[in-house]
């Protein structure tokens, strides 16, 4: 899966990105840039109308916020140009790869549900976890039934695969 507009990651594959998480990462560069920096921008005219600016604690944060925003503006445009969506496949195979949801059980019969992500789309209240994470790492090429060991800041934990699915394309 190799692209040449894609940078490889920190582990030298390309940043991979599900289109869920590319279009969340789109709406907030859209959000940033045709409603809250045009707001700010005009925050920030009507403080600096007011007169003396060292003390106009509008403008300073305005400026400060606008200074935010266009930082978040600059990194979301370089990212998005270095990442790689990956679709979910058509013929959904019974390994975990990049994008898959894999349901594990620990040795207690907990189970856990993990949705197997890039960086960028990371959310662990959801369950969606890094390709690059400890977990994310193990579960990467497992199929049910196959048990991982997996060293967490807690200890050694081991869990079997339960399941793995894909979403529909």
């Amino acid at each position: 899966m190799s692209d040449t507009n894609s940078k490889p990651g920190a582990l030298g594959r390309p940043n991979y990105i599900t289109p869920k998480g590319h279009a969340k990462l789109v709406a907030e560069l859209d959000q940033l840039w045709k409603v809250e920096r045009p707001r700010v921008t005009r925050e920030v005219s009507d403080a600096a109308a007011m007169g003396d600016r060292s003390e106009n604690a509008e403008y300073i944060y305005g400026k400060k916020r606008l200074r935010e925003i266009d930082r978040r503006l600059r990194y979301l445009s370089k990212r998005l140009d270095d990442l790689k969506v990956v679709p979910p496949p058509e013929d959904p195979p019974d390994r975990a790869f990049f994008g898959a949801w894999v349901t594990v059980e620990d040795e207690a019969g907990d189970e856990s549900r993990y949705r197997l992500v890039g960086p960028d789309e990371t959310d662990v209240d959801h369950g969606e976890i890094s390709i690059d994470s400890p977990v994310g790492r193990v579960l990467l090429g497992k199929c049910e039934g196959d048990e991982v060991t997996v060293q967490r800041p807690k200890g050694r934990a081991t869990f079997q695969v339960v399941a793995v699915e894909y979403e529909k394309p």
